[in-house]
């Protein structure tokens, strides 16, 4: 059984990967709701990702995805990652610089497709969630 504070670390790495994350890619982006891109924006995005791999992860702790969990991980939020790209794209939420590369078939940003799966798995694998946990 993992402890709150084991999650927390997940939340914590979670959203530091995914705030650096945004501030590198944030270039590739035009505008957020037709306005400046600023470092408000940029740690709420981080802080909404964080809270997505934190459930994930959670839901990822049932036992039917033991030997799976990894996969799970990544999976599930490359498919959150799509949806979220395709809503934001639909409603003009936010719109891409030319430089930004996209996946063709689903004319969807690269780098924010493939942003969830990745600071997800690498936050997963910074706390280690195989090691049993000393004190639970």
């Amino acid at each position: 059984m993992k402890t709150f504070k084991d999650y927390l670390k997940i939340f914590f790495f979670a959203f530091l990967l995914n705030f650096l994350w945004e501030n590198l890619h944030a270039p590739l982006y035009l505008h957020y709701r037709g306005g400046a891109i600023s470092e408000l924006i940029l740690a709420r995005a981080a802080l909404v990702d964080a809270f997505f791999i934190l459930v994930i992860v959670i839901i990822s702790r049932a036992q039917i995805f033991n030997q799976r969990r990894e996969i799970f991980i990544v999976l599930v939020s490359l498919v959150i990652a799509i949806i979220l790209e395709q809503w934001a794209l639909a409603t003009g939420r936010w719109a891409y610089d030319p430089s930004m590369p996209t996946l063709p078939m689903l004319n969807i940003g690269l780098t924010p497709t493939i942003q969830l799966a990745l600071t997800g798995w690498l936050s997963y694998k910074i706390v280690d969630f195989k090691k049993p946990s000393l004190d639970g």
